[in-house]
């Protein structure tokens, strides 16, 4: 970049379309991923009849982000939905780590501050803190 050209700054409204872009893009993804799965799901599963005596939670292979991406690659519907749902809760975290870089950008420490400690609670918050 050359050291005479002025830093190119981003005005507030182009700002809120990029980060409108970005949770309607994040949303759209989840759905159709979710939908993909859930389409599977009704293909292989439609004709069993569910046994509501017993509670079965998630399979093992359904708890860990590593196995569900590894079962979403796979085409496997369980992995598919459950990968959507990993997508919708990732979307406002994207855009709160979107908010951070942009105020860096615009050199508003407050407000980097203030986001940075909003996006570590939520980081806290998914990791499992228990």
């Amino acid at each position: 970049m050359d050291a005479n050209m002025p830093a190119r700054r981003w005005s507030d409204d182009q700002l809120e379309q990029v980060m409108a872009k970005l949770l309607r893009a994040g949303v759209i993804l989840a759905a159709a991923c979710v939908f993909a799965g859930g389409v599977r799901y009704l293909v292989h599963y439609s004709r069993m009849a569910p046994d509501y005596r017993v509670f079965r939670g998630e399979p093992a292979d359904l708890r860990q982000v590593k196995q569900i991406v590894r079962d979403a690659l796979s085409w496997h519907a369980r992995g598919l939905i459950q990968l959507g749902l990993l997508l919708l809760i990732a979307t406002p975290v994207a855009r709160v780590a979107f908010s951070v870089a942009a105020f860096a950008a615009e050199r508003d420490w407050l407000y980097v501050g203030v986001t940075l400690i909003v996006l570590a609670i939520l980081v806290y918050s998914l990791t499992g803190s228990s």
